[in-house]
Formats: structure tokens, C-alpha cells, sequence
């Protein structure tokens, strides 16, 4: 079910914002989306300080280098995003903002830039299916992107929506069913329906169990359910950044398996679509099958560039193959607008489809049963989760799998965006849901099993390895001369921006050298800042403040 705001009324909201020169608006920030940002002068030591009795709030007085603290549900997986003076997070509704909205809940929150005042909050029900389709809890996990005055995140739905960075402070300017939206026995009914008549019923019907929205609610302009649509069946949860380019959007579908893993229930469902950033309009979608050769979902979110003169739209598929397509669709023999491949990159190297010369067996396939090399295997191939990371036409992406599978071997691979060329390959890495972090021609990469990775861009030589001793699910993030990492164990590990590895002692403020180009945590005397809270998020900088995301609060900082 699909509702579209008036083009009029977008066209001035996109035209009314403008992001600043150090806006973090999206997850990557820009096109390429790499890990990096231009800004100075951010800390390193920190002083998280203590909470106020009787509470979850931090009292300011005992911090240090800490603007603000605001606090989020029980988990936050997504990162946050910051334009035109707001910042923008997912969450759940574990601390709930408002007394109406109680349950469990996807939530997007927007907080004042300058001081981390609440403003207001998108609140999205369940989908009622559990951890197939909708994970207990964890809330909507899509790092939301900013363009103009317009804020576009993928819930926990498996819908693409498109709301006012003011909310309803402002009146309501679009999508006018927020009530129905919001009511979680509305919203199964309605999407039973399938007339407008039958819709007017359900609303009726339903008058007594819909939630009035307020001004701390969220302004819905429009709304894509995937799952509708598409007929996309999401797996655990649905979770893409979204991808503006121009006046189109691409998300990832989040496609998958069902309870069984073995069963693809949409195999011809598409993993990545093209909408009208204005209208959510249906511009074009995958048909490349994708789905069918699935080892467990799509997450990865997609990117963009110019190679060769042709623009290319960049995505890791579930099915472990880096593919570039053309973003501008073409009719398919049914007259569908599909995105034709230009080419596609096997991402695991051939060892880990073959061992001792059995080969590795897909779920489903004939005798992956009793085959003793199958999926997931900790020696065998693995999806792509990481977001491809584009610099200088070269693409940069690892090969994982879902922290729920353990550690595994991993391969990170820097492919030709022209020739669609494997250029080099790291094979001595492990699974990893991580994003890479590339500047000056250094190349920082983190693996679930806790150990990041430093190489040069260019040729792929590895120049230091640091185990941190936790598992990781945060990507690395690099800005002023500094490269940080949060952990599963709520620590923030801070490395220079250097060939050799230098950590960062907290007590000092100042990096250690490491001498030999290996270290690990337990065997260093410094210990990094601790947030009493695991850091599933990747750290991030927008105007001269570091932004820590833990599972329960965000974390603004700034030196002092």
C-alpha cells in the first residue's frame, strides 16, 4: 500500500533545507560512501561520567569533553545522521517518549543539533511476525538520510518512508493516516484491505484504537511497503541506509529467508528498488535473481559513481557477488522497469568453496542436506553485508555473515568500477559486517572477530593488525588525523592515522606506539573509554562534534 504527498508541497520542503559544509547527512555521507570526514580538532579522551541517581541520564557535571547525552530505547543499531541542525537515530521504544506510544516499536528520533533536546519521533509497530520478519526489539536499525527538508529511513516494516525533518511541530503536510500508522491493530487491518472502500471501513471500524498523533510525532509525506509492492518477505529484520542520487532513491529490500533458512519465499522478489524521492513512486527494481541464490538476506545498501564515463549503482547481494548495475531501468520482455548488470564480482576466493575437494552446498540445493561443507560453515563463503566504500573507481568490500553465526573466515576484496576486475583480495581477514574507512591512501577495516586491519589503498599490503578482544559489529570512522572504533564490550578504541600503529591512551591523550605492527588489547597497559553500554553503531562527526552511538544513549562530544 502505497501513499504519495501532493508534488507541490514536497517540491517546497526539499527546496527549503540546505545541509551545511560538515553535515553528516546519511550513512557514509555522501555517493562513495566512505567512512571519512573533513573535521578538526574532535577528542579522543573522554570522561562518560556518572548518572543521575534514580535514573538513565547523565549528569554533565561529572564529564568530560561530553556536550550532551540523549536517550535512546534499549538497542540502536543504525547510525545517527545530522543535517540543518537536527540529528537523526533509530532506536526502539524502550524508554518511551510519550506516555501513547507503549509496546515494543521501531522509533526514529530527531534530537536539537545543539543541545540534544528531544523534538520528535517516528513510531512504527510491529509487524507482529517475530524474529523472522520483525527481531523482538530491535527497533529500526536503517541510518536514516537527510536531503533538504526531507528525511528518508527504511522501517522496521520493510517500508521506504519519506517525513518532515520538523515533524507535525509545523502542521501535517503530506501522508494524513499517522493515526492509523501508528495503531498496530489499524494498521494489520488495513493492510488487509484492499479498496479504498474497504480502507474507509477498516478506519471506521477502528476509530477507538487509533493513536492521535501529536506534536511530537513524526509527519509521514509518504510511505513504499516492500512487502506489499514487491512482494519482498524481509528476514529478521529489514535494514537499509537509503541512497539519494539526483531526484531518485535506491534502497536494499532486506529479502530473504524464512524461519526454516533453507527457504527463499520470494525468490523473484527484488533486492534493491528505485523510487521518486518526491512521491515514492515505482521507478525500477532488480530482476537479476539475486533472491534466488540467497545464503540468508540482503542488507548491504547500495552506492554510486561515474566509471568510464557511465554511471554504475553499486551492491553487495546476499548471494556474496559485488554487482554493478545500470541506475537508469529498461523494459523487461513483461514490460517491468528493470536495472540491467553491467557486471558482477565473486567476492569469496575459491578455497572457501571447495575444501579437501568437496564443494560447498547453497540451502535448498540437492544434497546440502547431508553435504558436511554447507552454509555457514565458519571455512566457507559468506554474503556481503558491509556497504561497498568507492574511492578513486575503485570499490572496497568484505564478505560476512550475521554475528548470530560466529566467526568465520573473510576476504576483502578492491575491484575495477570500470572493468569489474577483482584488482587485489585480503584474504587474511575474518567475517565482517564492517564498512572500510579509507584516507590518505590508508585503508582501515574491522572484523567481527575484533581485529582491525590496516592497509594500503593501492596495493593492498597490510601495515598493522590490532585485536581488541571483542567482538565487533561497529564500522571504523576516520576524521582529524584519528581512527575510531566502538566494540560489542562498550569500548572506544582511538588509533592514529599512520602506516604504524599507534593506539590511543586515554589517561595521557596521547597515542602509544606499538612497535612490530601487531598488538593486542590484553597486552597494552592503557585501556580506551568505556560507555557501560555495547557500541553496535559506528562512531561519527558532523560541525566539530563526535558522535558515539551506544545501545542505549547518544553520545555528543566535543572538546572543551
Amino acid at each position: 500500500m502505497r501513499h504519495r504527498i501532493a508534488g507541490a508541497w514536497l517540491a517546497v520542503l526539499l527546496a527549503a533545507g540546505a545541509a551545511r559544509g560538515g553535515d553528516w547527512p546519511g550513512w557514509g555521507h555522501g555517493h562513495e560512501r566512505n567512512m571519512a570526514a573533513e573535521e578538526k580538532n574532535l577528542p579522543a579522551a573522554v570522561d562518560t561520567g556518572k548518572l543521575k541517581a534514580g535514573s538513565e541520564d547523565v549528569d554533565l557535571a561529572t564529564t568530560k569533553n561530553v556536550k550532551w547525552v540523549a536517550k535512546l530505547g534499549s538497542q540502536s543499531y543504525g547510525n545517527p545522521s545530522v543535517s540543518g541542525g537536527k540529528v537523526f537515530v533509530g532506536t526502539n521504544n524502550e524508554s518511551p517518549r510519550d506516555p501513547k506510544h507503549q509496546g515494543d516499536r521501531g522509533v526514529v528520533m530527531c534530537f536539537n543539533e545543539a543541545d540534544g533536546k528531544f523534538l520528535w519521533q517516528l513510531v512504527v509497530p510491529k509487524l507482529g511476525a517475530g524474529k523472522v520478519s520483525d527481531w523482538e526489539f530491535l527497533g529500526v536499525c536503517s541510518t536514516p538520510t537527510v536531503d533538504g527538508n526531507c528525511v528518508y529511513a527504511v522501517t522496521n516494516r520493510c517500508e521506504v518512508v519519506c517525513l518532515d525533518v520538523n515533524g507535525l511541530a509545523d502542521g501535517n503536510q503530506g501522508y494524513a493516516d499517522e493515526a492509523a500508522f501508528m495503531s498496530p491493530e489499524a494498521m494489520k487491518a488495513l493492510e488487509e484491505a484492499t479498496t479504498d472502500d474497504e480502507r474507509a471501513k477498516v478506519m471506521e471500524r477502528m476509530k477507538d484504537k487509533l493513536v492521535a498523533p501529536g506534536a511530537t510525532d513524526a509527519d509521514i509525506l509518504w510511505r513504499f511497503d516492500m512487502r506489499t509492492e514487491l512482494g519482498v518477505f524481509p528476514h529478521n529484520i529489514a535494514s537499509s541506509s537509503v541512497l539519494i542520487v539526483g531526484d531518485h532513491l535506491y534502497a536494499t529490500t532486506s529479502n530473504g529467508q524464512d524461519w526454516s533458512h533453507v527457504t527463499i519465499p520470494s525468490p523473484k522478489a527484488p533486492t534493491l528498488v528505485k523510487l521518486d524521492k518526491k512521491t515514492g513512486a515505482l521507478l525500477g527494481e532488480e530482476s537479476s535473481g539475486i533472491s534466488n541464490h540467497l545464503f540468508h538476506c540482503n542488507w548491504s545498501s547500495p552506492a554510486f559513481l561515474n566509471a568510464g564515463g557511465k554511471d554504475l549503482l553499486i551492491f553487495g547481494g546476499g548471494d556474496g557477488f559485488l554487482h554493478a548495475f545500470d541506475p537508469v531501468p529498461v523494459k523487461d520482455e513483461e514490460g517491468f522497469e528493470v536495472f540491467k548488470r553491467h557486471w558482477k564480482v565473486e567476492c569469496n576466493p575459491p578455497e572457501h568453496k571447495v575444501k579437501n575437494g568437496v564443494a560447498f552446498k547453497m540451502p535448498g540445493e540437492e544434497g546440502a542436506a547431508d553435504a558436511p561443507f554447507k552454509y555457514p560453515n565458519a571455512d566457507g563463503p559468506s554474503e556481503i553485508i558491509a556497504t561497498p566504500v568507492i574511492v578513486n573507481g575503485r570499490i572496497y568490500i568484505a564478505v560476512g555473515q550475521d554475528p548470530e553465526h560466529g566467526e568465520g573466515v573473510g576476504c576483502l576484496n578492491c575491484v575495477d568500477a570500470a572493468k569489474g576486475e577483482v584488482l587485489w583480495r585480503y584474504k587474511v581477514v575474518g567475517r565482517t559486517i564492517s564498512t572500510v574507512a579509507i584516507k590518505d591512501g590508508l585503508l582501515f577495516l574491522a572484523e567481527y572477530s575484533g581485529k582491525v586491519h590496516c592497509l594500503d589503498a593501492e596495493t593492498g599490503k597490510v601495515h598493522w593488525v590490532f585485536d581488541t578482544v571483542s567482538h565487533v559489529w561497529s564500522s571504523t570512522f576516520v576524521a582529524d588525523g584519528k581512527v575510531y572504533l566502538g566494540t560489542e564490550d562498550g569500548d572506544l578504541w582511538v588509533f592514529a592515522l599512520d602506516k604504524e600503529l599507534k593506539v590511543h591512551d586515554p589517561a595521557t591523550d596521547a597515542f602509544v606506539a606499538v612497535p612490530g605492527g601487531k598488538g593486542k588489547a590484553t597486552e597494552l597497559k592503557l585501556k580506551p573509554v568505556n560507555f557501560s553500554s555495547p557500541i553496535y553503531s559506528t562512531p561519527m562527526a558532523a560541525n566539530g562534534v563526535l558522535y558515539i552511538p551506544t545501545q542505549t544513549h547518544l553520545w555528543a562530544l566535543q572538546k572543551k
